[in-house]
Order: structure tokens, then sequence, then C-alpha cells
């Protein structure tokens, strides 16, 4: 009788501790996951948005033609990437390629997450790629 209810009891324990460890899998995860939805729409918000403030509006006056800055877009791109990136994460941004006319921006955004839940360092590389192209209306 006593030996049944240890057996039971431990059970108990095992799904406790099992029921745990699959919240902090899930968590780990989502995490994961939410890191790099974060940076792949940041990516993008961003790269529109520096676009946006890179165009030339003097030639555009005067040619019509549209055209951007390179200078201009590598500075806004960075400071509005750096004012809501996450604090905790290293990122390592890649300009490869900026077309003033017709525009277009290659980038390439890296990021690396860790954890030590396990007691040893566990590293995940996140890399988000974007090539843009910045279309009018006429």
């Amino acid at each position: 009788m006593v030996g049944d209810i240890l057996k039971e009891s431990i059970w108990g324990y095992a799904v406790i501790v099992l029921g745990i460890l699959a919240v902090g899998i899930i968590w780990f995860f989502a995490n994961t996951t939410r890191t790099d939805q974060h940076n792949y729409n940041l990516l993008k918000e961003t790269t529109e948005a520096a676009m946006f403030d890179a165009l030339d509006l003097a030639t555009y006056r005067k040619d019509g033609v549209v055209r951007i800055e390179e200078e201009k877009f590598v500075e806004n791109f960075i400071r509005r990437f750096a004012e809501n990136a996450d604090l905790s994460d290293t990122y390592v941004i890649e300009i490869y390629d900026v077309n003033e006319i017709p525009p277009k921006v290659s980038l390439r955004v890296s990021s690396a997450k860790t954890t030590s839940a396990t007691g040893e360092i566990i590293e995940f590389n996140m890399v988000n790629n974007i090539d843009a192209i910045l279309e009018t209306k006429y």
C-alpha cells in the first residue's frame, strides 16, 4: 500500500517536471520566433522609411527622375534601425547594393540570440535579407 502511494507520487512529480520543461522549451522557441519576426518587420519598415527620406526631391522636380541619395539612405537607415532595435541583441548590418537610379537597395541584418537554459551557452544566428525597390504611382 505504501509502495503504491510512492509510485503514484513519483509519477506526479515526473508530470510536474515534464510540464515545467515543456513550458520552458515553448517559451524559448516563442521568444526566438518573436525576435526574428521583430527583426524582419523592423528591417522592412526601416528600409522603406529610409528610402523615402533619401529621395532627391530637387532632381525629381527638375527632371522628373525618381532618385535616392546613397549617403542619406545609409544615415537614415542606421539611425532609424538603432532607435528601434532590441538593446539586448548584437546586430551586424551589411549594405550590399544601393542604386540611386532606379532606387534599389540590398541589405542583410544579422543578430545573435544566446541562452544558457541547459547550463551550456547556445547561440542562434538569425539573418534577415531584403532587396527593396522604391515604386511610385507614375
